[in-house]
């Protein structure tokens, strides 16, 4: 099992730029699918980037598409969400999550399966 800490928040004016980072503890990391959620005031949680263990299959919400890019690097434990263009919309607690488990990239759609979760970081897109 591993534990999942989330860094990189802040606030961002309209059309800046992010990096969020989930850096994990434990061993095993790279046998982990990760994906990043965020959840808005009044809003459910969504989906917005995941990527898989072989880091090679990646998915992202229509909202992200263009913008957003996930990557991880198994040296450093560590799972990136490189946001550019941000919007207020992008106003969210940004969570990360891993799996080991099911069919790419079923855990992450469904958002069940997910064994591990972080503490969240807050991202405000504000002028």
């Amino acid at each position: 099992q591993v534990n999942l800490v989330e860094s990189g928040g802040g606030l961002v004016q309209p059309g800046g730029s992010l990096r969020l980072s989930c850096t994990a503890s434990g061993r095993s990391f790279s046998a982990y699918g990760m994906g990043w959620f965020r959840q808005a005031p009044g809003k459910n949680r969504e989906l917005v980037a995941a990527i898989w263990w072989n880091g090679v299959s990646t998915y992202y919400a229509d909202s992200a598409k263009g913008r957003f890019t996930i990557s991880r690097d198994n040296a450093k434990n560590t799972v990136y969400l490189q946001m550019n263009g941000l919007r207020s919309e992008d106003t969210a607690v940004y969570t990360c999550a891993g799996t080991r488990l099911g069919t790419w990239p079923e855990p992450f759609l469904v958002g069940s399966n997910l064994e591990v979760w972080g503490r969240g970081t807050l991202v405000t897109v504000s002028s």
